[in-house]
């Protein structure tokens, strides 16, 4: 068996050694993210939702990646200070990490692991929207594109993974955290 997500070793933005042991009996929406991708403006849904559901023991934690056509290039300083004067962001967020191929970060080993397909929520779907740019995406389990969202129960289990293009505010997402606030 593979160790807890609480005990794979993360950084901070700020460089900190850290875990997701931090968050335990909290859920969590672990999201990796980046700064110059179609779906950026996301950054603020997310820090909307952490403000609205942190008080009930949410946590969104964003993820930097530079996996998908370079849209995070930034150092860990440049990513912090781009969030926090763009969208105010205040929910943790980590060190840029992998989140694809073999060098693949181990916490996104595991979250695509437990949840190898995403759900989707619009039509047409993220891969579709990517085909009619000229971009054919990673097949399943891997990660598609930027802002996959992958929810965590207070007890670490992975529960669910959500497409790329699901907006934060989106009713099944939304419906997935209360229901995992709520046990």
């Amino acid at each position: 068996m593979s160790a807890s997500i609480y005990e794979i070793p993360v950084k901070k933005i700020t460089g900190e050694d850290a875990t997701l042991a931090e968050h335990k009996g909290k859920v969590v929406l672990v999201v990796n993210v980046a700064s110059k991708c179609g779906l950026t403006s996301q950054y603020e849904g997310l820090e909307k939702l952490y403000e609205t559901f942190a008080p009930k023991g949410l946590v969104v934690a964003g993820f930097p990646a530079n996996d998908f056509k370079q849209q995070e290039p930034g150092s860990d300083a440049e990513i912090q200070t781009f969030c926090t004067a763009n969208f105010g962001v205040k929910f943790p967020m980590y060190s840029k990490i992998v989140v694809t191929g073999p060098e693949k970060n181990e916490l996104y080993k595991q979250l695509i692991a437990a949840q190898p397909t995403a759900t989707t929520v619009n039509e047409p779907t993220w891969r579709e929207k990517l085909k009619g740019y000229g971009i054919e995406g990673n097949p399943e389990p891997e990660l598609l594109w930027n802002f996959e969202k992958f929810l965590v129960s207070k007890n670490g289990a992975i529960v669910a993974r959500f497409a790329p293009d699901t907006a934060p505010d989106a009713p099944a997402l939304i419906a997935a955290i209360e229901a995992e606030l709520a046990k």
